[in-house]
């Protein structure tokens, strides 16, 4: 047994050194201290293949440059159709705003003001989004899956953004939900009004996925928030030794069975993590959480 050493706060110390005194703490700190150190472990290990599965309204709420951060050390890359609509809101010129959850909804919609909790952002955003999509949707229909389609994006934003870093590169994207966005009620608007039809095939980025898991000789994974991008990730797991690293941040419970709150201990039973691997779940808001496992990391 090792003591618990109650951590000391001192002016002007790091964040590397405020996780440092996590480490030897209980409870959630020390899960923080823990994600981490394996962290670290995944982006050193030249063996290992980072997928990182990203949920939840992370760019609205100001994760966006973290996101852009990590995938410096990232191999593939899943997450939301709102994420990314989001993200490409904010290339093209267009800002989240910080509110109150406490808001009058009625006086909002009124005002052309959406709300994310306590971000706002003005409806007329989406004015902007069918300029761009209206402007280029010719390049789009060349697109024959939904990572180069993704990629398009990237190339065609004004400025940088976590789609156009994707596509510089070459970090394979993949949002098996892009119709359940923004984006793809954009998509699904040029078609309805007779602009033509896509030729993307929604399956085809299966075979990319899992041909990365299959050949990795190490796969460490980093879930923030779960759902659908954890999901596609971890059944491309099944055709891998599992993975060698996990961290998942979430604030679900497992009890109601679903894939969010499901611990990533359950994913050995499925063949999707090693049973010798390292890994940790974090019971926390991944605004916070992350910020400091990654902030830890980079130093």
């Amino acid at each position: 047994m090792k003591p618990v050493n109650p951590i000391k706060i001192k002016k002007g110390m790091k964040v590397s050194e405020l996780v440092e005194g996590m480490s030897k703490m209980g409870f959630g700190a020390g899960k923080i201290a823990k994600a981490s150190d394996i962290m670290t472990k995944m982006f050193e290990d030249k063996e290992c293949k980072v997928f990182l599965g990203v949920a939840g309204a992370m760019v609205p709420a100001g994760m966006k440059q973290i996101i852009l951060d990590m995938l410096d050390n990232v191999d593939v890359f899943v997450t939301t159709g709102a994420n990314l609509t989001h993200d490409l809101m904010e290339s093209i010129g267009e800002k989240h705003y910080l509110g109150d959850e406490g808001a009058d909804d009625k006086k909002l919609n009124k005002e052309g003001i959406d709300r994310i909790y306590n971000i706002y952002l003005k409806n007329t955003v989406y004015e902007k989004l069918e300029d761009f999509f209206e402007k280029n949707f010719k390049e789009f229909q060349k697109c024959v899956s939904i990572k180069e389609f993704l990629w398009k994006i990237g190339e065609l934003a004004p400025s940088e953004c976590i789609l156009k870093k994707c596509w510089k590169k070459k970090v394979p994207i993949f949002c098996p939900g892009i119709a359940d966005s923004g984006i793809g009620l954009m998509i699904w608007g040029r078609i309805a009004a007779g602009k033509g039809k896509t030729q993307v095939d929604v399956f085809s980025d299966m075979n990319e996925i899992i041909d990365v898991a299959w050949t990795a000789k190490k796969s460490g994974i980093i879930y923030v928030g779960g759902g659908l991008p954890k999901n596609f990730i971890q059944q491309s797991l099944q055709f891998s030794k599992g993975a060698t690293y996990g961290i998942q941040i979430t604030t679900d419970t497992p009890q109601p069975g679903g894939s969010s709150g499901a611990p990533l201990k359950e994913g050995i039973s499925w063949g999707k993590m090693n049973p010798n691997a390292e890994f940790v779940d974090v019971f926390c808001d991944a605004t916070i959480a992350l910020p400091l496992i990654y902030g830890a990391v980079k130093k």
